[in-house]
């Protein structure tokens, strides 16, 4: 279930940001056939392992700390990063303190 509808709308991300004692914390936001846009609330030392994605998708940083390892690269991840991934781009990623970040995964051209 979605927190907003597709209709002119907001949200304060803040007001949703809450971590949980360990692992993830992930709220859908809206999601139709076009993109998808969630919030993912890390815990301390949690990880992501290694994967991939069919979709297009970006990484905009609200809070906290992480590395984002993207096809080879380490990224640090710090409040206002945004990480443009390409579908198919291996990644994994390690929160480093809490960390809060908005996932939006997009249609790609194929």
């Amino acid at each position: 279930m979605s927190i907003l509808e597709l209709k002119s709308s907001f949200v304060n991300l803040q007001d949703h940001i809450e971590y949980p004692i360990e692992g993830i914390l992930s709220k859908v936001l809206l999601k139709d056939k076009n993109c998808q846009y969630t919030l993912f609330c890390l815990a301390k030392n949690t990880e992501i392992s290694e994967h991939t994605s069919s979709r297009n998708a970006t990484i905009n940083v609200m809070e906290g700390d992480g590395i984002l390892t993207l096809e080879g690269e380490k990224i640090t991840l710090t409040k206002g990063v945004f990480v443009i991934m390409p579908s198919h781009a291996l990644h994994a990623l390690q929160a480093t303190d809490n960390l809060c970040f908005l996932l939006t995964l997009s249609a790609t051209d194929n």
